[in-house]
């Protein structure tokens, strides 16, 4: 293997303590890779094999660069809720205190704002007594906001408090802000490790397999649309509108119509359509009705922005604020049937608030425990500037910069295929 294209993350120097996890685990990783790529079309666009790249395998250290019983470690969480948040806040002071020792685990508060001294946000102290039971849960006990601080500011609140480790839990927002944290303690020369464990509910992080709190998000949807389905079969020309988070990739709506097989049409941002005209989506309801007097109708936050003619601008975190399809969707449809004088009534349901703030389901709870004791194994050897994630069934380190782009469906894949084919609705919902 070319030790060259082994895509390594930063580390703040020489590992020299020994681990206290001898005794513990059945074996370290020191060096172990997998292949980026996993298609034969991927290999295929390589020169030779010894252009294959490899991201090293995440897991416990023989050597550490922190001696843990000197070691305190930081935590934050920001943007909006996940299932799971808790879960990864429990592995992270579990694994720190209970694996390793640590000298003591704080928690910063409302996010960013946590670390900057002019908020009063004073952190709180976690232990393995107030962290036992938050896994059942949803939310986040460290609370949490959105928005970008000053970079020296939060430093200046590190050195305050002594972290030598900070995780950062969050999006890409929260990753610019921890990249940006590391460039900060490089120009000061501050040997403090900043690892991230990336959360969207919306799974759309480019390399990250699955993101924690996306399978119980779309478990939670089974049951809104079987809801929906009901409604709609209720009433004559019954219409079950619903709308799913997926601000730029409908990964949650299109594994909701998959999981759920009463869904008709699903809408996400990947994918155009239009309203009206002879192939427009309004003309397809139509004829689904016609033939079976109802229709459940999934729609991802996110889908048909093309369709409103302002834009609404920028969030705290700098996201595009976007308009509710949802409820233009409610109206389109009411109006269109209006014009047809043809009976409909729909149902909508927006259960977003709802499904974020559960707590994770078994199998997010046992990701979020990996994440989050591989983020401590990975920070107490010293790396930094770096997230650890699931790629290709297995935890691996990636540095922060390799997740600036987003996890979209492609349309050509078999993913969307068999939505479509689940679905009976059209390829295509654009007049040409």
């Amino acid at each position: 293997m070319a030790q060259s294209k082994i895509i390594r993350t930063d580390t703040l120097g020489k590992a020299t303590y020994d681990s206290p996890l001898k005794e513990k685990v059945g074996r370290f990783y020191n060096g172990e890779a997998i292949a980026r790529h996993d298609r034969t079309h991927e290999f295929a666009k390589l020169e030779q094999l010894s252009d294959i790249e490899y991201f090293e395998l995440a897991g416990p250290r023989e050597k550490l660069f922190f001696n843990p019983k000197e070691t305190t470690v930081g935590i934050v969480t920001c943007g909006g809720l996940c299932p799971g948040l808790n879960d990864v806040i429990r592995a992270l002071t579990f694994c720190a205190l209970e694996s390793y020792g640590a000298k003591r685990v704080l928690g910063f508060t409302y996010g960013y704002e946590g670390l900057v001294a002019k908020y009063y946000h004073h952190p709180i102290e976690l232990t393995t007594d107030n962290t036992d039971e938050i896994h059942e849960k949803g939310g986040t006990i460290l609370k949490t906001s959105r928005g970008a601080q000053n970079t020296d500011d939060m430093i200046d609140t590190l050195v305050h408090y002594g972290v030598n480790i900070l995780f950062t839990i969050g999006g890409d927002g929260t990753q610019r802000g921890a990249r940006a944290l590391v460039e900060g303690l490089k120009k000061r020369n501050l040997p403090i490790a900043v690892v991230g464990i990336p959360k969207t509910i919306d799974n759309d992080i480019n390399l990250i397999q699955r993101s924690f709190g996306f399978e119980t998000a779309v478990e939670a949807t089974w049951d809104i649309i079987t809801s929906a389905h009901s409604e709609a079969k209720a009433s004559r020309n019954g219409v079950g509108l619903v709308r799913f988070m997926g601000r730029e990739s409908g990964w949650i709506a299109a594994s909701a119509a998959l999981g759920n097989s009463n869904v008709n049409f699903c809408l996400v941002p990947e994918i155009p359509f239009e309203l009206h005209g002879e192939n427009g989506f309004l003309t397809h309801l139509k004829h689904r009705l016609q033939q079976k007097d109802h229709a459940v109708i999934v729609v991802a936050e996110g889908a048909g922005q093309e369709l409103f003619q302002t834009k609404k601008g920028a969030d705290k975190s700098g996201n595009q604020k976007l308009s509710d399809i949802g409820l233009l969707l409610n109206e389109e449809i009411k109006a269109f049937f209006k014009a047809e004088d043809m009976e409909v009534n729909v149902k909508y349901f927006d259960p977003s608030y709802t499904i974020r703030s559960r707590r994770a389901d078994a199998n997010d709870s046992m990701y979020c425990l990996r994440l989050g004791s591989n983020a401590v194994h990975a920070a107490m050897a010293g790396y930094t500037n770096m997230i650890v994630g699931l790629h290709h069934e297995e935890l691996v380190h990636l540095p922060i910069e390799m997740i600036s782009d987003r996890k979209v469906i492609d349309s050509q894949s078999w993913f969307w295929q068999t939505v479509l084919q689940a679905t009976h609705q059209p390829a295509n919902m654009v007049n040409t």
